[in-house]
């Protein structure tokens, strides 16, 4: 009798007389249709970005210059400028990654090695799936009421510590998704020979788990915080203007001043009827492009060093 795993390496094998696969040459079919519908969707969808960023490029390189680099905004396009938008974006990120990364990191630590199979873990699990999930402008919707209203004497109200913390909750769910998975990936033999060698379990996930983890935990933060770069929707709920001709202090003041980012910016000179401001816009999305490409190479960096020093 001809075994399943035979029919597979006989080519010559009438599959129709197979008892074991009647249905075989079906599904072939159907799995041929799908990888010609796939590939047909990524090519269009490749072609539609393509076309965008080559318009972008065309409208917007010729914008960039150090003037347009170090200028404020003005409602005049020939003196208009993303200085303010810039600094704004990299202080919001900078926090962001300083309340994100330990919360989000632990969190999932938490989630994966010491509640993991319980009733707790399955709760938070799905509460947290489902949060990935939410649209932005819930998030901007939840900022402004928490951080902009009830913690105004600490935030100060429309303040860039209101939007870093706003980001934050947007992209905590991916964070912590992104370091279960890390985790998972760890074999679990190194967790049981870290245990028969008599480690504690804190012991085990902190010198064997954790550096072996880490350089998926980077990718996936740094690819949330890409996400959360490019997001307009929240800051503008929460109220980050569109005109900010001063740079805030790099003190602990600076958490309180207004801000603008690049996102927001973008989105004010898009919706202005001159031609002017959309060449302006376009140069703005060339420079958050770069932005956003940076923080994805320093994800690549940091994963391929750690994966070759640990």
């Amino acid at each position: 009798m001809t075994l399943p795993s035979q029919a597979f390496q006989d080519d010559s094998l009438d599959f129709k007389e197979l008892k074991f696969f009647p249905d075989l040459p079906k599904r072939y079919k159907i799995d041929s249709v799908f990888k010609f519908a796939s590939w047909a969707a990524v090519v269009i969808a490749l072609s539609v970005l393509s076309i965008l960023l080559i318009e972008v490029a065309i409208d917007g390189l010729s914008m960039i210059n150090w003037q347009f680099l170090t200028s404020y905004p003005s409602r005049k396009p020939a003196d208009a400028g993303i200085l303010s938008p810039i600094v704004g974006t990299i202080w919001v990120m900078v926090l962001v990654a300083l309340f994100s990364f330990p919360i989000g990191v632990g969190a999932g630590i938490f989630l994966e090695e010491f509640i993991a199979d319980s009733f707790l873990e399955n709760v938070i699990e799905v509460n947290i799936a489902n949060l990935a999930a939410v649209p932005s402008i819930i998030y901007g919707l939840l900022g402004l009421q928490v951080f902009v209203r009830w913690l105004f004497p600490l935030t100060q109200g429309r303040t860039i510590i209101s939007g870093a913390l706003t980001l934050t909750l947007l992209v905590l769910p991916i964070i912590i998704i992104a370091t279960r998975e890390a985790l998972r990936a760890v074999p679990g033999s190194m967790r049981q020979a870290g245990f028969a060698l008599g480690a504690t379990r804190w012991q085990v996930v902190r010198d064997i788990v954790f550096p072996q983890a880490l350089p998926g935990i980077l990718t996936g933060t740094i690819l949330a915080l890409s996400r959360g770069i490019g997001e307009t929707a929240p800051l503008i709920t929460i109220g980050a203007l569109t005109y900010v001709a001063f740079l805030p202090p790099l003190s602990l003041e600076g958490l309180h001043s207004t801000f603008s980012v690049l996102p927001i910016q973008i989105f004010n000179w898009v919706s202005r009827p001159q031609q002017e401001f959309h060449l302006l816009a376009a140069g703005a999305i060339i420079v958050l492009m770069v932005l956003l490409l940076a923080m994805n190479g320093i994800a690549i960096y940091l994963r391929n060093r750690f994966q070759i020093t640990r």
